[in-house]
């Protein structure tokens, strides 16, 4: 658990962030800090079991007594520093207990037989769980399944996840004696998974400090340079502040309601985000005030909101009731900006004391309250109903086989903005932003998602597609159809990855036989109309690379495609008895007995997949100007010294040309396997971030050959695209626009025919 350096770490890159970024060069502090622990768990647990604590920490001294860590230290200060921030988080004797051992299964001969018979099962419990969590620990995918464990240990208990995040917190604080480079890949690590669940679970405090030791580390030069322009700043916005608190604190006596205003801490992370990714000037953002009220009451809290709203200007807009619903994390306040004195925007947080508690420590906190009532068996029930999303993260995790694509949706899912919709019920159901019905059906139940036919929003009809918002009232209709199914162009629309996944696997458990029947019956059908020789060719291993050719595993793959449609039967017949015959000429002398495929033709030259009449051997080329493919109607221009040059009948260039009709010439398509054609297209979208790649990956994914590609976007923040890509087969044409239409934020996509 604890970061395993080498000395050089400090030697090359430590002077200048010891000078830059003191505060990752941290040290245990000087006083007791055993008796600093002991005194907080008693503060938390007056009555709780501190022997546990005690005991826990001689067998941790005694098992790791020969360790030391990279800054000299002795190890025993890492587990002591992580149990003192749950402590402080308020977590009980047998978490802090866990937290004291939690490295000593892992990385000392002490083993968990021992551990359960010295501290029982729970604390046992905990141990194994944060040890599990770093079992794999080299590539990529090593560290998705590292990630997928910690997501099913925290589903049991989510104190693990807590110890964890608490090892992460004291790691980073002395990131300063690690080499820059595994520091760097660290912080990465941490702001993309760590930070996004500590915000998940609610635990603000542990969040920023997280976020800010990332950014320190990743952006030295950036943090000290944020820090100091804070630091210069700080006097001016501290008189400020202060009028606004002596103004809040005299509505409050007038009220008579007890209360405590502050003024609320600036995060360097934060400030840094909104300058480089909002494109904000620094004394924009550092000239926001924000003003903390607590009471201790939830009337009191609309009291002082009433007050406050009735001194100062309230922004339209800019008023947020996280009271009456809470965040999925569990927040509650009430936000509210306004035109302060001197006409500054001042921004305000009201909420009670205990609300206070949960924003601080989100999830610790209940933990605090659970094993303070009854042993912690009183409120377990609530407390799983409020913390549904981590059963909800275990579901779909476990329905995500491949590793790298579980942990992209999880740093998607604890990224992702939030609306919250309401059951006929009143039921409440998170779901991520841009979220549509059918995302909702899948949130309640599986095979309401897989039945759901139609939807009503707040008591109206509306389509499958639409955007629901905060608020919301849905009710989703189902097909009494036993074999009613999904429909694949949900995947166009649906937001949650949970949905995505659920029809993702239907349709590959249910359809893909079916698909692949499909498409063995229709080749097998086409071969026996051509009069080819079915067993002979079907026997080979030509399908196979064919296969490969096409980008698919297998010849399963294949025939599945040739049955959903994505390829036509004719290419790939075109295909198999051009590599036979291949194969035949390189190890047979005879004459070959392969018949040609389709209707017999002379030879042509050139590959255009264009027939000139009269003039079989001519060179052909297709015009540039207006890309002609197959099923275009076409005419044809006898050059000089360039053969035929063949355009679209309606291309402006071809009119100029039939003022010479002597040189004109008749034309038909007749395109082989190996017949490749040029197509232009334009798309049309509103200009997003991630835009391009997913545009190239749809066109990947239909085994489109891209030749080149132009972006530009206008004044508006509307992006026009231009694809110049090869297709030997024309018939999929539509499906790939199709394809490219339902991507988020298109509009229009539409085929180029003149330049």
């Amino acid at each position: 658990m604890a970061e395993a350096v080498t000395p050089t770490g400090v030697a090359t890159g430590g002077q200048s962030l010891r000078r830059l970024v003191p505060r990752i060069f941290s040290r245990a502090p000087s006083r007791d800090a055993l008796e600093e622990l002991m005194r907080t768990v008693r503060m938390h647990h007056p009555k709780g079991d501190i022997a546990i604590v005690e005991r826990a920490y001689r067998t941790a001294a005694k098992a790791h007594a020969t360790q030391k860590r990279q800054s000299g230290e002795p190890y025993i200060t890492h587990p002591l520093a992580v149990a003192q921030i749950l402590a402080e988080l308020g977590l009980g004797p047998r978490a802090i207990a866990a937290a004291l051992l939690h490295d000593t299964v892992e990385d000392t001969d002490y083993s968990l037989d021992q551990l359960t018979a010295d501290f029982g099962d729970e604390v046992a419990m905990l141990v194994d769980g944060v040890t599990k969590l770093d079992k794999v620990k080299y590539g990529d995918a090593a560290q998705a399944e590292t990630v997928r464990k910690m997501i099913v240990a925290m589903s049991k208990d989510i104190r693990v996840l807590l110890i964890k995040l608490a090892d992460r917190l004291h790691n980073a604080r002395t990131w300063g004696f690690v080499p820059p480079e595994k520091a760097a890949k660290k912080a990465r690590e941490t702001l993309e998974i760590y930070a996004p669940l500590a915000h998940r679970l609610g635990i603000q405090t542990a969040k920023s400090e997280l976020e800010d030791l990332s950014f320190a580390v990743l952006h030295p030069k950036l943090y000290a340079e944020i820090d100091s322009l804070v630091k210069q700043r700080t006097p001016q916005r501290e008189q400020y502040v202060h009028t606004v608190i002596d103004a809040v604190e005299t509505d409050l006596r007038d009220l008579r309601i007890r209360g405590r205003v502050m003024g609320r801490p600036k995060q360097l992370y934060s400030v840094y985000q909104k300058m480089v990714v909002r494109g904000r000037e620094f004394d924009d953002i550092y000239d926001l005030i924000g003003i903390r009220i607590m009471v201790n009451t939830v009337r009191d809290c609309y009291a002082v909101l009433g007050a406050i709203h009735a001194r100062w200007t309230p922004i339209p807009g800019r008023f947020k009731d996280y009271i009456a619903t809470p965040k999925f994390n569990l927040y509650q306040s009430l936000h509210t900006t306004v035109i302060g004195p001197g006409g500054r925007t001042v921004e305000i947080q009201i909420r009670t004391h205990e609300m206070h508690q949960q924003a601080e420590y989100g999830v610790a906190a209940h933990w605090k309250y659970k094993e303070q009532i009854a042993g912690g068996k009183a409120d377990s029930k609530a407390i799983d109903q409020d913390m549904a999303w981590l059963a909800h993260i275990s579901d779909w995790q476990a329905e995500t086989a491949d590793p790298g694509e579980f942990l992209d949706s999880l740093r998607f899912e604890i990224g992702a903005k939030e609306v919250y919709v309401f059951t006929p019920k009143g039921r409440v159901i998170g779901l991520p932003a841009g979220a549509t019905p059918v995302d909702f059906a899948y949130a309640v139940h599986t095979e309401i998602g897989h039945r759901t036919m139609g939807a009503k929003v707040n008591g109206r009809l509306v389509p499958l597609e639409s955007e629901l918002h905060s608020g919301d009232v849905v009710e989703v209709f189902t097909s009494k159809n036993p074999d009613a199914g999904p429909s694949q162009d949900w995947l166009a629309f649906v937001k949650s990855t949970r949905a995505r996944n659920k029809i993702r696997g239907w349709f590959t458990k249910e359809r893909r036989d079916e698909a692949v029947e499909q498409g063995k019956d229709a080749i097998a059908r086409a071969m026996r109309r051509q009069n080819l020789p079915l067993q002979r060719l079907m026997s080979q291993d030509s399908f196979t690379a064919v296969a490969h050719q096409l980008r698919y595993e297998d010849v399963t793959a294949l025939y599945a495609a040739v049955g959903e449609g994505h390829v036509s039967t004719q290419s790939v017949i075109e295909k198999v008895t051009a590599l036979v015959r291949s194969e035949e000429e390189d190890t047979s002398t005879g004459p070959i007995d392969l018949p040609a495929v389709g209707r017999s033709r002379a030879p042509r030259g050139g590959d255009s997949g264009v027939l000139v009449r009269g003039a079989p051997d001519i060179l052909v080329k297709l015009a540039k100007c207006c890309t002609p493919v197959p099923g275009d109607e076409i005419v044809g221009f006898v050059t000089r010294g360039s053969g035929v040059s063949v355009h679209r009948a309606d291309c402006t260039n071809a009119a100029a040309l039939r003022d010479q009709p002597d040189r004109m010439i008749e034309v038909s398509w007749a395109p082989t396997s190996k017949s490749v054609f040029l197509v232009h297209i334009q798309v049309e979208a509103l200009d997003r971030s991630g835009l391009l790649s997913d545009i190239t990956r749809v066109l990947s994914e239909h085994h489109v050959n891209i030749l080149s590609a132009s972006v530009q976007t206008t004044n508006d923040r509307l992006a026009l695209s231009r694809y110049v890509f090869e297709m030997g087969d024309t018939v999929h044409l539509d499906r790939v626009l199709n394809a490219v239409r339902r991507i988020d934020a298109v509009y229009d996509v539409y085929r180029v025919t003149s330049s």
